[in-house]
């Protein structure tokens, strides 16, 4: 990925600002049974989805009784829903410090500059195992009965998706809603395919790709998308 010194709303940009904080993840100060129990079941949800998911395989992964498991979650979708909102909330509100951040001179972030500012956040996490994990139970979600996923997409990320929409129609002046709804949807599509840790591009160039190269994976999925968002209508 190309990154130009100096450039408003680039990528070097983002990150000067980003490591300010830490990326999502662990909450601090939360107990450490209770992230340990998260994280196996962060890792299960994600392999087998969430019927196919038992408290007693998460007890067995976290070393817990489903006691103790009750006692943090109430439920298997009390756990399921602290599991999906622990890093979904996280993603959404630094995509919306992001924006901030590209706005910060006052100007008008471009196409390029809002697509870089959404994916950001969850490309870095894709480096780590545990964000891997993650990322697949995102795109599993998709395929979950709409009284799972409905109000847990909505609740992680319904306020900055519609932020997105509204800079794209910054970006591009007289683009109707439908259509502004349309393009974020393609595009998050886009990236839930590429960033889920499919192995595709592993399994087709496997001396050229490095999946590790989060850059080169932004870059590769914003120059796919920043065409679709930038088309007539």
């Amino acid at each position: 990925m190309q990154i130009v010194a100096g450039r408003r709303g680039n990528l070097t940009t983002i990150d000067k600002g980003r490591a300010k904080r830490k990326g999502p993840g662990r909450p601090e100060g939360a107990s450490v049974v209770r992230d340990e129990i998260l994280d196996a079941a962060e890792r299960l949800f994600a392999n087998l989805g969430y019927a196919g998911t038992t408290l007693r395989e998460v007890s067995h992964e976290a070393k817990v009784t489903q006691a103790l498991i009750n006692y943090y979650f109430g439920s298997k979708f009390g756990l399921f829903e602290e599991v999906f909102l622990r890093r979904g909330a996280a993603i959404s509100l630094e995509r919306m410090e992001n924006l901030e951040r590209l706005r910060a001179d006052g100007q008008v972030p471009t196409v390029r500059d809002i697509v870089e500012a959404f994916l950001l956040p969850t490309a870095i996490l894709r480096t780590t195992e545990q964000g891997r994990h993650f990322l697949r139970l995102q795109a599993r979600l998709h395929t979950e009965p709409p009284q799972i996923s409905y109000d847990l997409r909505t609740k992680a990320y319904g306020n900055s998706t519609q932020r997105y929409v509204e800079a794209l129609q910054e970006a591009i002046p007289g683009l109707p809603d439908l259509d502004a709804n349309w393009r974020i949807t393609l595009m998050i599509g886009s990236y839930l395919y590429a960033f889920s840790d499919t192995h595709r591009m592993e399994d087709r160039l496997p001396n050229t790709f490095d999946p590790d190269d989060w850059k080169s994976l932004i870059d590769q999925v914003a120059r796919f998308v920043v065409g679709g968002m930038s088309a007539g209508f």
